[in-house]
């Protein structure tokens, strides 16, 4: 049965000792305009997929919370078809949040990006600005660019002659990049985070090197006036690195994760980890996309190890959940580890890797979730139907995609407001548009339940409307701001020639750590 619970009480549960999932199950850009520190986005738009992944035990607390519209029961009845037991919903929402004395934080990822402020402050982060190291580019010292973002963001836009080498594959690849003990390295990301752990995450190994982060990033680099670099494809080296040392920087690792609390844990405690009902357990893959693409065992999803530092909320939904961490090397997942246990989380390492992960069992009892297949049409059959028993066509893809191209006919809509649309459906054919079967069976399911006679999923994209010859429209500002709930308006361009939303992105990963109260500081382990 589905509970109604006060801020007050949820803000005791932030710091009690059992496991919670906070999650706001507004859309993406309603929690990024302001939400609790510790809660979990989980868009109703796209509830059944995504909180199976984030909160894969059905025994869990969960606290489910909306913008005070009704969309929370609505969540909370969807989880209890999944067969989750033990849910409860803030009382007033988000408003409710606030209206208790609690702060409502702008963004995403906020504790991974608060965390790298309170990095620099208490390690005092070596860094350099755009102007030095541009002046330093001039000067002719030696020095190397390392980008610690993926290769994916990277080549959207670096420093000039950036090498990527994103933040997870420094401690085992960083001697690939180098050459020679004198270079100094300099650490860049998009803004900040990713610019300090990385640098501290080299300092942290004991290089002879000096190492500095770029501070602000490529952030910092357009707002000096200096250009940026698009479409690179300088990369560390993809195969894994054989060199004598690396036993040597595995132990050092070791040694550093343990001194952070990081547990190593063999198989057999893991299997029985999965087995117990009463906790959750993650169990994460930190190494390359390649290399997880290649082959990894049974029951871990992947995450590679820098961005899971960066964005630990995109893996993990669940508050003082277990989370086991493998590689292959020995030293990519004790690297990461220690910075989850300075992130406050409960974290192990898998004792000999991805390897040993083979024969563990499945989860029991996990939640499942399968989308219901739509039967397929396309553009051109529901254009060729007289204009009296034409379907309803309804764009439930994101508002910006839909604003730039629609089938003519169609009406936008979001998951959370199709029962808006009940007259319209009502005893008609409906024909949807979505990018993936799952938003499609989502939205379907609503539609039927605001008693559509049929719905149909329409394929293609809108180039291969086109193509047939027809008609595709665009409307800049259609839907309007104040329905585009899915998209994320906060400092939205800061990489596209913003400059006033660059410095407004800056001053905001900045101004974090003053937000915090005692207890939201209290989570990190900085020691």
């Amino acid at each position: 049965m589905v509970k109604s619970v006060d801020a007050k009480s949820v803000k005791a549960w932030l710091t009690d000792t059992r496991e919670l999932a906070f999650l706001d199950v507004r859309e993406y850009g309603q929690y990024g305009e302001g939400h609790p520190f510790h809660s979990t986005s989980v868009p109703f738009s796209r509830f059944e997929p995504e909180i199976v992944h984030l909160v894969p035990n059905i025994n869990v607390r969960i606290v489910l919370f909306d913008a005070g519209d009704g969309v929370a029961q609505r969540a909370a009845a969807a989880a209890e078809r999944l067969g989750y037991r033990n849910i409860s919903v803030l009382a007033g929402g988000a408003d409710g949040w606030s209206q208790a004395g609690y702060t409502l934080f702008a963004g995403v990822n906020v504790p991974s990006k608060t965390f790298g402020e309170l990095l620099e402050h208490q390690r005092h982060t070596p860094r350099i600005t755009a102007d030095e190291l541009h002046q330093l580019k001039a000067s002719g010292e030696r020095f190397i660019i390392v980008d610690g973002r993926p290769f994916g963001e990277y080549q959207k836009m670096n420093i000039p002659g950036g090498i990527c080498c994103p933040n997870g594959e420094l401690a085992l690849r960083i001697e690939e990049i180098i050459p020679d003990a004198q270079t100094k390295i300099i650490v860049n990301c998009a803004g900040r985070t990713r610019s300090i752990i990385g640098a501290e995450t080299l300092l942290a190994l004991g290089l002879p090197n000096p190492v500095m982060a770029l501070e602000n990033g490529t952030q910092g680099w357009f707002l000096a006036g200096l250009e940026l670099e698009r479409g690179a494809n300088r990369r560390h080296g993809m195969a894994t690195p054989v060199r004598p040392a690396l036993a040597q920087r595995a132990r050092h690792v070791r040694r550093l994760a343990e001194a952070r609390g990081v547990r190593f844990t063999d198989a057999a405690t893991v299997a029985g980890w999965l087995a117990d009902a009463a906790r959750t357990t993650f169990l994460i893959d930190v190494r390359t996309p390649e290399e997880f693409a290649a082959g990894s065992a049974p029951g871990f999803q992947h995450a590679p190890g820098g961005q899971l530092v960066q964005a630990t909320d995109q893996w993990v939904g669940v508050m003082r959940a277990r989370i086991v961490l493998a590689d292959s090397d020995g030293i990519r997942a004790p690297m990461m580890a220690q910075w989850l246990a300075q992130l406050g989380h409960d974290v192990s390492v898998l004792e000999g890797g991805i390897a040993a992960g083979s024969p563990l069992p499945a989860r029991s009892g996990a939640p499942t979730w399968s989308p219901v297949a739509l039967a397929r049409t396309n553009a051109r059959a529901v254009t060729a139907l007289p204009a009296d028993h034409r379907p309803a066509i309804i764009d439930v893809r994101a508002s910006f995609d839909y604003r730039k191209a629609h089938f003519e006919d169609s009406i936008w809509s979001i998951r959370p407001r199709l029962p808006q649309l009940a007259s319209r459906v009502e005893g008609r054919s409906v024909v949807l548009v979505a990018d993936r079967a799952d938003t499609a069976a989502l939205a379907a399911g609503e539609l039927i339940g605001a008693s559509a006679r049929a719905v149909q999923w329409l394929d293609g994209t809108p180039e291969d409307w086109r193509s047939a010859g027809l008609n595709v429209a665009a409307t800049p500002g259609q839907p309007a701001d104040a329905d585009c709930i899915d998209y994320l308006f906060f400092v939205h361009d800061r990489h596209d020639g913003n400059a006033e939303a660059a410095r407004g992105y800056i001053a905001w990963e900045m101004g974090l750590v003053d937000q915090l109260d005692e207890a939201e500081r209290g989570v990190f382990r900085l020691g």
